[in-house]
């Protein structure tokens, strides 16, 4: 009886040990399968992470509220790279467009319908502004002054969307805008759209509602400047008066010249209006926009609809080049002045070619007067 007894107890025991082994064997199986899925399901989360991200969604994805505050209130930079101002960056600060979206960075509702290309600082917009003309007429200079305004953003290069690149489309188009805020105005310089015949149509296509600015020059001295320009490049053209007149003893204009056909306004708007009331159009004088910028950026201001922020305080004549320059913002060692192709001075031009010039184009400026309802005084 003890023998079996014996060895009852040693069966037992072995069945308990055989048992204890079986169930750590289980348990060490099953953890081995836990961390398998678990790493099974990272793996999932990571590449799809990096798929997304890898088609551009990632930007979508909302940052801290503080990182974001922190961005505006210490670094605003503009789209072509250079750094607002501190005295810039107070007006910009002081806007109700920023105090509005500070506080709402928070809890912030889904974007509007006319926002399709979001991120989380701003968005990209068609422009709601164009300055469409004129060649040589004080585009840049314009454009230039306008973006003193923290409440406008505006494309640093041309994009002759409407009148080379229109093939490429409206979402290409868009996505070369900067980024901007709810108040906050797009805009972009292309001075050829003015006497591109297709480019009226294809832009209310777009928006009729695009507001459209013209800066307008003396065509005769607007003429002279774009001759100069292309002389620069092309050393070796021919006379102005050669290029102005298909004969020199006639007199008869060559108005298939770039040059000249480009200074006809009346022709050019006619094409423009047929698309547009002339309520959408603000003219620019080029001449004031030199001897009274701040007077002519109040106009351009109030046609925006903004507030007046850009004014006389903002600029100073340079003698040198002839041409206004921006004063010199907070943190900077010199003032903004236009580039050295602005202000080079003109060819001599025979006065008989120039007075045949006004000449012809005395017509078409009457013209233009009536139908703008400003005499630019340039008769």
């Amino acid at each position: 009886m003890w023998h079996a007894s014996c060895v009852v107890s040693s069966c037992s025991g072995v069945r308990l040990m055989g048992c204890s082994k079986w169930r750590a064997a289980f348990n060490f199986g099953h953890l081995r399968v836990q961390s398998k899925l678990s790493v099974f399901l990272a793996m999932i989360v990571l590449f799809t992470y990096l798929f997304y991200c890898l088609n551009g969604y990632c930007d979508s994805l909302p940052r801290p509220v503080y990182d974001q505050q922190s961005n505006i209130q210490h670094r605003i930079t503009v789209d072509d790279g250079h750094e607002l101002s501190a005295q810039q960056l107070g007006a910009y600060n002081a806007s109700q467009v920023v105090r509005e979206q500070l506080s709402d960075l928070s809890n912030s509702d889904a974007p509007p319908n006319n926002i399709s290309i979001a991120n989380n600082f701003g968005s990209k917009k068609f422009p709601q502004a164009i300055i469409i003309g004129v060649k040589k007429g004080g585009t840049r200079a314009l454009l230039e002054f306008l973006r003193i305004h923290p409440d406008v953003r505006a494309v640093g290069s041309e994009p002759h969307f409407f009148d080379r690149f229109y093939d490429k489309g409206l979402d290409w188009y868009r996505n070369l805008m900067p980024r901007t805020l709810d108040g906050q105005i797009t805009m972009e310089k292309t001075p050829s759209y003015f006497v591109t015949k297709e480019a009226p149509r294809r832009v209310f296509s777009m928006s009729r509602h695009t507001k459209l600015i013209v800066v307008v020059r003396d065509p005769v001295t607007r003429a002279v400047s774009d001759y100069t320009q292309t002389l620069s490049k092309s050393p070796g053209l021919p006379s102005f008066q050669n290029l102005a007149f298909h004969n020199a003893t006639t007199g008869l204009i060559d108005t298939s010249w770039s040059a000249v056909r480009i200074g006809i306004y009346a022709k050019h708007l006619e094409n423009w209006l047929r698309y547009f009331p002339l309520s959408r159009l603000l003219f620019v004088s080029g001449e004031r926009l030199v001897t009274d910028p701040a007077g002519e950026m109040g106009r351009v201001q109030d046609f925006l609809g903004l507030k007046r922020v850009v004014t006389d305080k903002h600029f100073y004549f340079n003698q040198t080049k002839g041409f206004p320059c921006l004063k010199k913002p907070e943190g900077s060692s010199r003032p903004r002045c236009l580039g050295k192709s602005k202000g080079r001075p003109h060819p001599q031009i025979p006065s008989d070619v120039l007075h045949r010039l006004r000449h012809f184009y005395r017509p078409f400026n009457l013209k233009f007067y009536q139908m703008t309802g400003h005499n630019f005084g340039w008769d």
